[in-house]
């Protein structure tokens, strides 16, 4: 279908707190794009968060996409944590700020915009795309360094 892509994503930290990356690869038809960055202070969680955003808002407009993470976290977060979140005022269930807020918004933003449906996809066991998000997670992390 034209107006749909895939997305990989995946995000990491050489320390959690530290140095972190995150990857997206795009698909669409026969075309891939490689999306990468980096923060030099930052949690895991944060970079699996921003990965997704970013691979969604690359999109020019509205889509269908499938969007792969190997984050239960990001995935949990957003098909079934965050009504709560929202409804409680961004806390928790124990009445905690629910961390990431700022990331949370983003993304909760990003899926009125385009018709997301959600896949866990198990970290390193050998998926090529799942693969490919985590080494451009990884080239974001040692660009970082070399700085």
């Amino acid at each position: 279908m034209k107006n749909s892509v895939t997305i990989y994503t995946d995000g990491g930290c050489r320390g959690n707190p530290g140095p972190g990356g995150w990857g997206a690869v795009l698909l669409w038809g026969d075309q891939q794009k490689k999306l990468y960055g980096s923060e030099p202070d930052t949690t895991n969680n944060r970079m699996e968060l921003l990965a997704a955003i970013e691979g969604l808002n690359a999109l020019k407009r509205r889509m269908e996409v499938k969007l792969y993470t190997d984050s239960q976290y990001v995935k949990q977060g957003i098909t079934s944590w965050i009504t709560n979140w929202k409804k409680n005022g961004w806390k928790t269930a124990s009445r905690k700020p629910v961390k990431n807020q700022d990331l949370w918004i983003r993304l909760d933003d990003l899926m009125t915009q385009h018709d997301v449906s959600w896949h866990w996809v198990k970290g390193h066991a050998g998926d090529p795309m799942n693969e490919l998000a985590d080494q451009l997670a990884n080239q974001a992390m040692d660009e970082l360094e070399k700085q």
